[in-house]
């Protein structure tokens, strides 16, 4: 039923590579994506498997996304401990000119995903099996290395069946079990879209993606295995109306300055003529709802716009408001009947944007709850735990060691 490329592992197998030097007695590091899972849904009542992992482990009242607050990039800054400005996923969808084509969710074109290093990778030669259940930028081989076990993300695949794959590979042999796995699930973050964060649908959402979380924990129970497992998500959500649209139309001559990318955030590139420095002045003086920056002025606690990918102006739209041109919105219009009723990309440091962040395992305290991180700082917890060396980050181990047992720091 399913695509599960398990060739390279067990060829590295066979033919005595890397994989051979994974210990097998180490607790396999499970990492959980719940896509637009905002930090605070977890006290909704809905997601009892999910607070007694809080409960028996660690929990951050929220993690601050990377800038900006959507979901490719966020997941390549998890995974890589850097920034979208330094990974080089500066939006889920972008250009680059020394590129043809553009960057689109469904990209798996090598270049686009080569200024970073995902630690799948780095674990695979570590001699650490590994298997991802879903994680952008899976299918992209890095100088030949790929997981040992992974699957593209298939959005008909259901959560229950995403379990029971990650369950399977964690019933092989020793030898070829994976210490590393990841898992997403998106039905979060897309009931928060269609029907806004408040809404009946999300907690519905939540509560199915809670009871994959409480089969994957009795499957790992009855297998009598002990896991190291880390919840996140990518960035939380906030909600939207229809009246609360900016019309980029309006604002400026499209003619003269190229929207590479629009929603809550806007890269736009204006023409090196006076009508593109007429549009580029406008959008930086002049707009309501939204704050723009030539990208050198980004301010500094946003690591962004230092990356030939980030367009020439970056501009935060204001939480609740969309900044779209007109077709983009008559595409609204017609997918959502309105406007989509949550959002997110919105100032990452405001509680809307919030994430998840729970770890409970072996490796990990009890009953602590700590006041917050960036997310980039997963990637070096996680290289911690595995007892493997990660590669250059922008994470800091030191702001999250306080959360693994002291045996481990």
């Amino acid at each position: 039923m399913y695509r599960l490329i398990q060739a390279i592992g067990v060829l590295l197998m066979i033919a005595g590579g890397p994989a051979l030097a994974q210990s097998t007695t180490q607790p396999p590091l499970i990492l959980i994506s719940i896509d637009g899972f905002r930090a605070d849904y977890i006290d909704r009542g809905v997601s009892p498997a999910l607070s007694t992992l809080a409960a028996q482990g660690v929990r951050a009242t929220r993690m601050t996304p990377s800038f900006p607050s959507v979901t490719f990039p966020n997941h390549t800054a998890l995974i890589t401990g850097q920034y979208p400005d330094h990974n080089g996923i500066v939006n889920n969808a972008f250009e680059d000119t020394a590129m043809p084509g553009r960057f689109s969710m469904a990209s798996h074109e090598a270049p686009w995903w080569m200024q970073s290093t995902p630690i799948w990778i780095t674990a695979e030669r570590a001699g650490i099996h590994t298997g991802v259940m879903f994680w952008p930028g899976v299918g992209v081989p890095h100088q030949g290395t790929l997981p040992g076990l992974w699957h593209d993300f298939d959005h008909t695949i259901a959560p229950n069946d995403r379990i029971d794959t990650v369950l399977g590979w964690l019933d092989l042999p020793a030898t070829e079990r994976p210490g590393f796995v990841t898992l997403y699930f998106e039905d979060v973050d897309s009931a928060g879209h269609n029907f806004g964060p408040d809404s009946a649908e999300v907690n519905a959402a939540i509560a199915r993606i809670d009871a994959a979380i409480a089969r994957l924990t009795g499957g790992l129970k009855a297998r009598g295995m002990a896991a190291n497992l880390i919840v996140v998500a990518d960035h939380g959500m906030a909600p939207v109306g229809n009246k609360n649209v900016i019309l980029l139309d309006d604002l400026i001559d499209l003619a003269s300055a190229k929207v590479v990318f629009d929603g809550t955030i806007l890269g736009i590139n204006p023409a090196a003529t006076p009508a593109g420095a007429i549009a580029r002045e406008k959008l930086l003086t002049q707009p309501q709802h939204m704050h723009c920056w030539d990208k050198a002025q980004v301010p500094a606690d946003l690591h962004y716009g230092t990356n030939p990918r980030v367009p020439a102006l970056v501009c935060q739209v204001d939480i609740g408001w969309l900044a779209l041109t007109h077709d983009e919105f008559v595409r609204a219009q017609t997918k959502h009947a309105g406007v989509e009723r949550g959002a997110h990309g919105y100032d990452i440091h405001d509680p809307a944007m919030g994430a998840l962040f729970i770890a409970q395992g072996p490796a990990f305290r009890t009953g602590l709850v700590t006041p917050g991180f960036q997310n980039v700082d997963v990637y070096p917890l996680m290289a911690k735990v595995m007892g493997i060396t990660p590669l250059a980050n922008d994470g800091n181990l030191d702001d999250v060691v306080a959360l693994l047992k002291p045996q481990t720091e």
